[in-house]
Parts: structure tokens; sequence; C-alpha cells
């Protein structure tokens, strides 16, 4: 990182460069240096409401959250470097990807924001599924949209234009009705040879609702798709004012194409070339696959996606990952207060999972779901979490820790298998990030054994989406001609950047599958926990 003067100097001649991510709990904002490194930050906590059956956020909570995330990025430069933000060279929006905000023909809200967390369009994406051979999630925009319409919702004839959040907010910013690629993605099938949504699909969903006599066709609603680099459009006097009202902030920054949290964390991860790929894990999993090629046949399992310059991405999302991990974790901490010991929670992390390094490679016989919530993948409609073993089982610490790590990523393999066992994908790497990696070496390699694929971790990895918008808003006014955002992340972002990768171990792959075997005889104990308790 360049020196505070030097910084200074770049924020107030304009040269810095600003990336926002609307997140589902925080709004973060990011700063960024002409060497990429982030310089400043600004945030705002919020969170979404169930309203009438409905997960979704308000409009007016929306722009107060943005608001007040720019207001305190303001703030912290102001703090550190004793200067106003009034421009920048380029900027731009991401947010959770999926939901459905719909506008009539006076661009005014029809109805609520449905966001991603909805559960609510099963059989929209049931029968899309099956129309167009091609898997499409509850989350997806399209299925939002059909599921209004088989309820008969009647705003629907009057809908002139749908988008996502990101979409929406760089609609306002701009002016201009345009998302990128790995946004528009989760709102209906990408054509990955033409860069655009899949015209035979389009067709196929105007011939399926054409009975309705709707005054419009599908494509005429959906937002324009353009990939990293493309020209999205400029800040204008209004939306420089919805972002800063105190009106310090100036119009005409060129802002990239808006983008989704999928995308924003391949690009902060480096992980957009084909081959390539990223696991996140936290609370959530979900893993991305950059594919050579289409997969042979659709999957219930796997999202198909694609990265922000438009190449086609597998997408496995699990609901659970480390929290039933982290309440056992939360138990020892309470045994060890129990007995007058006051323990430092990175120290007893980092002791546990080092600790399950020691146990038998599959576990000792031992089995545990994670299961907070349901989980699509191993068809589990409620979570119960449970912990099982057989009188013959090598029940000890190491293994318990084993065990719990394990099953923390037992649904992601599964999905993962597909792609890896039926489909023959090939992976040079996947890159690891989130709570999972914090201790060194042990998620890394419990993630390696699961996938058979060295795993890598950066130190950037924590930087976050907010970071990789602020990235693809860089590339879009610092590229060379000809420059592939591929070429731009490893030659200019990241040829610096230290991390770790690690190599699968042998015995911990052999391992591995013997506890998927157990796992997957034992999702009938987990149905038993649903139906009975």
């Amino acid at each position: 990182m360049r020196g505070k003067e030097e910084i200074r100097k770049a924020i107030t001649s304009g040269q810095a460069i600003l990336g926002i991510e609307l997140g589902s709990t925080r709004i973060k904002a990011v700063l960024i240096d002409v060497d990429k490194a982030p310089v400043a930050s600004g945030s705002y906590d919020w969170e979404n409401k169930y309203v009438d059956h409905i997960w979704t956020y308000d409009m007016e909570d929306i722009w107060a959250g943005l608001q007040g995330c720019y207001r305190d990025l303001v703030k912290n430069v102001e703090e550190e470097y004793g200067v106003k933000l009034t421009r920048f060279a380029a900027m731009g929006v991401s947010a959770m990807m999926h939901g459905y905000l719909a506008f009539d023909e006076n661009d005014e809200l029809l109805v609520p924001f449905r966001t991603w967390r909805n559960t609510i369009t099963g059989e929209a994406s049931e029968k899309l599924s099956e129309l167009f051979a091609y898997h499409i999630p509850q989350r997806w925009s399209i299925a939002h949209l059909y599921q209004a319409i088989l309820n008969g919702e009647d705003h629907v004839d009057k809908v002139r234009f749908f988008t996502t959040l990101s979409g929406y907010i760089h609609w306002k910013l701009t002016g201009r009705k345009v998302l990128g690629s790995g946004d528009a993605a989760g709102m209906f099938p990408i054509n990955i040879e033409a860069k655009d949504f899949d015209a035979r699909m389009l067709d196929q969903f105007d011939e399926l609702v054409a009975d309705k006599g709707y005054p419009w066709k599908i494509r005429d609603l959906l937002p324009k798709v353009l990939l990293a680099g493309h020209d999205a459009g400029c800040l204008t006097e209004e939306g420089a004012r919805l972002l800063d009202p105190d009106g310090n902030l100036e119009a005409g920054i060129p802002l990239c194409p808006p983008e989704g949290d999928a995308g924003t964390g391949m690009t902060a991860t480096n992980s957009v070339a084909v081959r390539t790929g990223n696991v996140s894990a936290g609370t959530s999993v979900f893993a991305m696959a950059v594919l050579e090629k289409d997969l042979t046949r659709p999957y219930e399992e796997i999202d198909l996606v694609t990265t922000p310059s438009g190449d086609l991405v597998a997408m496995v999302h699990c609901n659970n990952c480390t929290s039933d991990l982290n309440a056992w974790v939360g138990i020892f901490r309470e045994f060890a207060e129990a007995f007058g010991i006051d323990v430092d929670m990175n120290r007893l992390f980092s002791t546990l999972y080092n600790k399950a390094l020691e146990g038998d490679e599959d576990c000792g016989g031992l089995l545990a779901y994670n299961y907070f919530s349901g989980e699509h993948i191993t068809g589990i409609d409620e979570g119960r979490p449970l912990f099982v073993r057989t009188p013959e089982s090598r029940f000890n610490l190491a293994n318990f820790m084993r065990v719990n790590l394990y099953t923390s990523l037992g649904a992601l393999k599964t999905g993962m298998d597909i792609l890896l066992k039926k489909e023959n994908v090939k992976l040079d790497r996947m890159m690891g990030h989130g709570g999972l990696f914090k201790t060194k070496g042990v998620g890394q390699r419990i993630l390696a054994g699961a996938i058979d694929t060295p795993v890598y971790v950066m130190e950037t990895a924590g930087e976050g989406g907010a970071w990789g918008i602020a990235l693809l808003a860089d590339y879009l006014v610092r590229k060379e001609e000809g420059e592939s955002l591929t070429d731009y992340l490893a030659n200019k972002v990241f040829h610096e950047t230290k991390g770790t990768g690690m190599d699968p171990v042998p015995g911990d792959v052999e391992g591995y599958e013997k506890f998927m075997e157990r796992y997957t005889k034992g999702l009938a104990i987990e149905r038993a926990a649903v139906e009975n308790l």
C-alpha cells in the first residue's frame, strides 16, 4: 500500500474507485487506490422484514442504507486523510442476487421487493425447469414473475420492467436499465455463446403465457445484459443526490455493470478463469466452478450462472455450514467457564479445529448432520442438527471435531460430486474464503479432501464483495485494449498477493468417501428426526 500522502492526492484528484455491495445484513462501501488496495470503508447494518409472508426490504430502507453507508465512508476518509469525497475515477454497485423488483410504466414499484430468501415459487420453478429443460431455482426472478402469473396477481399486466436489487440501484443512479452478466444469469437463463438471455427460452416463455393476453413480451421487461468492462452509463445529477444528499458528490462518474454477490465474490478471490472456482463457507456454503463446457443435462442440485465476463459457472448452494460447528464450540467454552477458565475464542477454535486433524480419516465411524434448516440438495425439508454413533465407533475428541468439520461440507460435496464425478468437470484450483478457513490449514485441508482438488486461501479473501465490485469498476476504466478480466486480475491485482495452497491428502480423500457413504445412508435418520421431533 502507498503512503498516506499519495493516497490523499489520489482521492482529491478523483483517481480512487468506489465499490458498494448490499448484503443481506450489511451494506459495505470500499474505496480503493490506484494500486487496487482498499484505503477506506463505510458500512450500514440493516435487516430484511417478513411482511404478509414475504421476505422484503422497504425502498426507503434501501436508500437510507445506501446513504448511511456512503456517509460512513465519507467520515472515514475525512478522519483518515483530511479530505472531502467529491468524485471518483469510477464506481460500481453490487447486491445479493435474484429476487423480484417489478415496475409499471411510471417507474413505480408494483409490489414489495421479493428477495432471494423467499421460497414461494415452487410451482413456477418446477414448471419452468420442465419447459426449458434447464434448472430454474426458486430464487430466480423469472420464477417470481411466473409464480405471480400462476397466482393470478393483478399487477402482472402492468409490469413494464423488472430487475434485481443491484439493477434497480444502478438504474436510479444512472438512468440505465442494464445488468451485469453474473447477476442477469440469476434472472433468466443466459446463452453462453450469445452472452445474452437465451432467445429460445424467451420465445418459450412468451408462448407459455400467450393465452393471458399481457401487453408485453418477456424480453421487453428485462434489463440489457452487459459484460465486465462494458459501458454502463454515468452517475446523473439525480443519482448523485440520491447517494449523497449533502451535495458534495459530482455527477458524471462512470459506473461498471451492476453485479450480484456471486460475481463479486469470484472477482475478489481471483476465480473467474476457466477450471477455477471458489468456496464461500460461513453460516451457509456455496461453491462456484467456472466450466469449460455446458453440462450434459440439468440437475436440480446445480444452478448455472456466469462470471461477470459471461463464462459459464456451476453453482452449488447449501443452506447449512458452520452454525452447528460453532454451537459445539460454544459448549466447550461453557465447559471451560464452568471450571473458572476464561477461554479466548480464537484460541479455542484453533485448538479444536487442529485437534480434528489428529482424528481417523473417516471420523472413526461417527456421523453428524449440521442441518439447522432444510437442505434441498439432500432432500431434507427442515433442519434437525444430529450427532450419531454406534457402540463400535471410535468416540474421542479428535474424531468428534473431525466429523463436525466433515459434515459442514457434506451437502456441498454431494453437489460437487455431480460436477466432478458425473460430469467430469476439471478444476485446477479452488479458492476458499469465509469463517471455516480462519484457522490456518484446517478448513483448507478438509475442503481439499472433500473435493480432491488443491485449495488456496488468500490474505485478501476477507475483503469481500465490495472490493470485488470496486475491482470491476477499476477494470472498466483502467483495462488495456483487449485485456480480459482474467488477465487483469492475475497480472494487476493478485500478482503479489500472498496465499497458501494445499493439495489434497490421499488419506483424507479416501476417508471422506467412506464418511459420505455413512452420510448418505444416515439421511434416513435425519428424515425420521424431522418427522418425529
